[in-house]
């Protein structure tokens, strides 16, 4: 039985462990990413680790999520990310250059390597051919530090697709489609592996649309071949060098593989609060709509706004609808103004925004109230816009645009003429906007703002443990919940003394003072709890609100990462039904910690209703080992530094 690709490429890369599913391994990481939501907490947690040089081929600073400055505290994160760089060989991409995930696909992104970036849309590489996989801030600490990443041995999911699309039909389709097919958590412990014929008529970046998007499967990372589109994009980008040819054996094996004919598929909607919550276009057509923004990770290349520059040529974006564009690199929206597209999107009546992340985390743009919002977006979660009434629904840049004319949600199929452009066969980029690191930089000083606080570090594991359960919430909660991202809160990612009084806020605004009044405790949550974002902050404030526990149905993939990293257990009911048990501030304890977490149960002993509850605990004799430090800034600083 042959290789598939996705273990073609994590062979190449094997320090340690061997490559078998579930089992724990250590992989070499050759590139890394940060972008400026999560790069402060990461940069003072490579600080901490008092390394000279870093260990990976390419590490990248992003400057792409908080760049509205209203203040000085985002200005001052900036300069401190700038100068930490310049200190250890780091490349700094500075505002307005565009979003992390487009730049590192169009700069960076190598067929074959790997990539670890703090961010959970990171794997928008693996539509290059790239093992690339979103952790939290410390992982990406600690891999720039060591070179090294430790992850679970993962099944691989091969999804084969057959045929062609249809016209109007998109990459954004193609992803919804399979969402709808498995679910926000269909993903959780596999790689997604994309084949077939079907492969061939995607362009590289519909690829990027698809991985980009499989974060929301709760996939570990999603991964193409790289063939003849993966060089034709590398040429237009001038790095044709950097050209690899990636596929798997004839006779590969996977673990499951699920057939989807292209030809199928029409155009698609995720209808409030979830991206599974899909339907077709044509059922929502009579939806009126206030509000339209295109762009973002997922949806913010060349072919997608040249599509939108066509579809709104000699158009006017309806009176009662507010269309915004984001371009996602300079490059693109260099292309784009030159080329007379941007001038076709203005004269419709767009607003033309930065280069940047923007509406898609909540930095600016919020709909107005009771808002109808069409995004290109990855993500509809509850709030996440910054209007908390407001309904979001994700769609292709294509029913983005026709919608944004008509006003209500459209087919696109109405359209009958075709679109037409040419790709460009190579992409004039200037490097003005990347600072490289100099040779010398011994004398570089880091410079740190007054909004830049210690993060918080916790202490070594106890045998026994008690509290009240100081909050119980349902299945589903991400991390937008744990740790809302908006833009009054996002300039205080390096404060998280400051941040944590609004953890949970749009689910129980009392939640950080009854932490305070008792000691901290434990929180209870439903199934796959903290999906979305690989924020570390929706860890770090719990932990500095005395968070000791948190005991779930079960965890998403990185945010359970970031329990662990932070020192805070991760437990699971080993009956579900036992959810129900446990009451809102009742008191548990919890014993015998340490000789029971390596044998992977716990009891759980109700002190008032004497109920005793098994849960369990997945992890390696590593993970113990990190709980057992207090986190692994501990673990790291003794045992791999």
């Amino acid at each position: 039985m042959g290789l598939n690709l996705t273990y073609k490429v994590l062979k190449d890369h094997l320090l340690e462990g061997k490559l078998e599913t579930g089992q724990e391994i250590c992989i070499k990481i050759d590139q890394t990413l940060t972008q400026d939501s999560t790069g402060t907490m990461v940069y003072l947690q490579l600080e901490a680790m008092g390394i000279k040089d870093i260990k990976t081929e390419r590490s990248v600073a992003y400057i792409d999520h908080n760049t509205l400055q209203q203040g000085f505290e985002n200005a001052d994160d900036h300069e401190f990310i700038k100068t930490v760089a310049a200190k250890y060989g780091i490349v700094y991409s500075k505002p307005g250059n565009g979003i992390c995930h487009q730049l590192q696909l169009e700069n960076f992104g190598k067929p074959g390597s790997t990539l670890l970036g703090s961010d959970s849309h990171t794997p928008t590489g693996g539509g290059l051919g790239m093992i690339a996989i979103g952790a939290g801030g410390l992982d990406v600490a600690v891999a720039m530090a060591t070179g090294k990443y430790f992850m679970k041995a993962p099944k691989v999911l091969n999804v084969k697709l057959n045929g062609k699309l249809k016209p109007w039909v998109s990459a954004k389709d193609v992803i919804l489609y399979v969402l709808k097919e498995l679910s926000v958590k269909g993903g959780v412990g596999k790689i997604v592996e994309y084949s077939g014929e079907g492969v061939k008529s995607l362009s590289l970046t519909d690829r990027a649309t698809i991985t980009n998007m499989g974060a929301e499967l709760g996939a570990t990372t999603s991964i193409f071949p790289s063939d003849e589109r993966s060089l034709e994009y590398l040429k237009s980008q001038g790095r044709e060098a950097d050209y690899k040819e990636m596929k798997a054996d004839e006779d590969a094996y996977y673990d499951e593989v699920i057939e989807i004919n292209l030809e199928d598929i029409e155009p698609l909607v995720a209808q409030p609060h979830s991206p599974d919550n899909v339907r077709p276009v044509k059922e929502l057509i009579n939806l009126k709509v206030d509000q339209v923004a295109i762009g973002s990770c997922t949806n913010s290349s060349y072919s997608d706004l040249m599509k939108v520059a066509r579809i709104l040529k000699g158009k006017s974006v309806h009176p009662d609808v507010s269309l915004c564009i984001s371009p996602g690199s300079s490059a693109i929206l260099k292309a784009l103004a030159e080329n007379g597209a941007l001038a076709d999107m203005i004269a419709a009546g767009a607003r033309i925004l930065e280069c940047a992340c923007g509406p898609c985390i909540g930095m600016g743009q919020a709909p107005k109230t009771d808002a109808i919002s069409l995004r290109t977006f990855n993500r509809n979660f509850y709030g996440r816009s910054g209007t908390e009434s407001a309904q979001v629904y994700l769609v292709s840049p294509e029913v983005a645009a026709i919608s944004a004319i008509h006003g209500y949600l459209e087919d696109p199929r109405v359209i009958t003429d075709e679109i037409d452009f040419e790709m460009p066969e190579i992409f004039e980029k200037s490097e003005n906007l990347f600072v490289y690191p100099k040779e010398d930089r011994e004398s570089v000083e880091v410079v740190m703002g007054p909004n830049i606080k210690p993060f918080p570090i916790n202490s070594q594991l106890e045998d026994s443990m008690s509290g009240k359960i100081v909050l119980k919430v349902e299945d589903n909660i991400t991390t937008d919940h744990i740790m809302p991202s908006n833009a009054k809160l996002l300039p205080y990612r390096s404060n998280i003394p400051y941040l944590s009084n609004y953890s949970f806020s749009t689910v129980d605004t009392e939640f950080p003072q009854r932490c305070m009044d008792n000691d901290g405790g434990f929180i209870v949550g439903g199934d796959n709890y903290g999906q979305g974002s690989s924020r570390e902050h929706a860890a770090l404030a719990p932990l500095y609100l005395g968070i000791k526990a948190v005991i779930t149905k079960s965890f998403a993939r990185i945010h359970k990462a970031n329990l662990i990293n932070s020192g805070i257990i991760p437990l699971e009911f080993a009956n579900t039904d036992d959810y129900e048990k446990i009451g809102f501030m009742d008191e548990i304890e919890i014993s015998n910690i340490l000789e029971d977490l390596p044998k992977g149960k716990l009891t759980l002993k109700d002190k008032a209703g004497g109920n005793s509850i098994e849960v369990l605990f997945e992890g390696s004799e590593r993970d113990i080992e990190i709980l057992r430090r207090g986190g692994y800034l501990n673990y790291a600083k003794t045992n791999l530094i």
